[in-house]
């Protein structure tokens, strides 16, 4: 069994020393969905939530997660990404959210490309829970990233997936 990397020799917490290993471009992928009614889909599909543009609020909020992705998560490194984007598709009864991050230097951005992903999630849950409290998160998960010692990573179900 490999050894944990945030634990040291005595089994403490602590950061991943990143000093020695080489910049290199990294990019990564995230996605998840929402589950809801025909009602609250429909409502966001047509802009007549109450609160506003749940899409386009959603995108910001994701956005600005995952530059705080260090301040939240213990022990990741704080990192100041070249770009994020994260992209909605309608489904029967979803909205799926997939968030790229991307930058260059010696650590990976999965961590950024999920919590972008979950908190553009949790922005359209709070923005049409008035409209169907029953919204269920899931499926939050790397979908793929290139970059860095272990390169090219594909989940299953989407080894075609361009990053």
């Amino acid at each position: 069994m490999s050894r944990l990397t945030h634990l040291d020799d005595d089994g403490a917490a602590r950061m991943v020393d990143v000093g020695a290993k080489q910049v290199t471009r990294r990019v990564a992928a995230a996605s998840g969905r929402i589950t809801m009614s025909a009602e609250a889909l429909g409502a966001i599909r047509d802009g007549l939530v109450k609160k506003g543009d749940v899409l386009a609020t959603a995108r910001i909020a994701g956005i600005m997660a995952a530059k705080r992705t260090g301040e939240l998560i213990p022990l990741c490194h704080p990192l100041g990404l070249d770009s994020i984007s994260i992209d909605f598709a309608f489904e029967d009864d979803a909205i799926s959210a997939t968030a790229i991050a991307a930058l260059s230097a010696k650590t990976g951005v999965e961590m950024e490309a999920i919590t972008a992903t979950s908190v553009a999630l949790l922005t359209i849950y709070d923005m049409a829970k008035a409209i169907d409290k029953g919204m269920v998160i899931g499926n939050v998960r790397v979908i793929a990233k290139d970059g860095g010692k272990s390169g090219r990573w594909r989940a299953a179900g989407f080894e075609d997936f361009e990053l």
